[in-house]
């Protein structure tokens, strides 16, 4: 799959010294849904705002489907649709002549046709004609959405796109996004919702004070860095855990009636019926069982918070 976002040697550094990003390289390719992962601060919107000609870096190189966004500013900036995290628009227009006025900024013919298409598809046709200072916070965002598309663009950059919105409306946006890429858009998010990047990203990013971490297909990622954990309920309780099963990374859990056994079935693939066997060895009866796997969000949090 080609890319439609390069980004190669990215630096900025703001006239106080602060430096915000540093050496960033990232490939985006064409069709995919792309989540951005980092804690506050981390560079995200610094990142969007780059290639999407907002602010200027202080080095490096980008391109959105081959235009340079510095020496070909309006070919890359045409490209490419911006959802902020801000609800920012003028409260006593109508959302028809909001949408259709974010078309004639990138010197687009008028097309009615395409702007209903739009609203419908993002359940504001019935709106077209509210005033945005009448609309629900859930329903700005829409229009934010409905705004960024306006122009037709290949690329589409989602700032906190369900930030402050209910569960419902999120799983409605999920499916737009999903709707959208099916059409050929890019989509490129950034997200505090762990959940949203496990549902929705075909790759992820991990980025921590201005540098990206890692880039990873979702269940490659989930693969590599996640581990799994069985819990053992035994009909007996323990004082401590017998030394025999010192091969194990045991933890005696509650009452001492449970075992914590962590392990990656990737590199000890055995080792559940190893220590099943010794279990039973040492005449300790199983209640119960139970396995799990890390979450995506334990992953991203031991990556963020790992020591510099």
């Amino acid at each position: 799959m080609t890319s439609i976002i390069s980004v190669a040697g990215l630096g900025k550094t703001y006239d106080s010294g602060f430096t915000a990003l540093r050496d960033v390289n990232l490939d985006i390719k064409r069709g995919e849904i792309f989540a951005l992962l980092g804690p506050n601060g981390a560079g995200k919107t610094t990142l969007i705002s780059i290639i999407c000609g907002i602010s200027r870096q202080t080095e490096g190189r980008v391109t959105a489907d081959g235009f340079d966004i510095v020496n070909d500013y309006r070919a890359a900036r045409s490209k490419i649709g911006l959802v902020p995290q801000e609800l920012s628009t003028d409260a006593f227009e109508s959302v028809w002549a909001t949408v259709t006025f974010s078309r004639g900024l990138f010197g687009k013919a008028p097309n009615p046709e395409y702007i209903e298409k739009l609203l419908r598809q993002l359940s504001l046709w019935d709106k077209k004609d509210a005033q945005m200072r009448e609309l629900s916070g859930g329903m700005k965002r829409r229009v934010m959405i409905a705004k960024a598309l306006s122009h037709e663009p290949e690329i589409l950059f989602l700032d906190e796109p369900t930030a402050g919105v209910d569960v419902e409306l999120r799983r409605d946006m999920w499916e737009m996004m999903r709707e959208l890429r099916e059409q050929g858009v890019t989509i490129i998010l950034t997200t505090h919702y762990i959940e949203e990047a496990e549902e929705m990203a075909d790759r992820i990013g991990v980025i921590r004070k201005g540098q990206i971490l890692l880039v990873e297909e979702k269940q490659a990622l989930m693969d590599k860095l996640g581990s799994k954990q069985l819990t053992v309920h035994l009909q007996q309780t323990l004082e401590a855990i017998p030394s025999e099963l010192s091969e194990f990374d045991l933890h005696l859990e509650q009452d001492g009636s449970y075992l914590s056994f962590s392990y990656d079935s990737r590199q000890d693939g055995d080792s559940v019926a190893r220590l099943l066997r010794k279990l039973s060895e040492l005449g300790l009866e199983i209640r119960d069982l139970n396995s799990s796997e890390s979450s995506l969000e334990e992953i991203f949090v031991s990556l963020v918070h790992e020591e510099n």
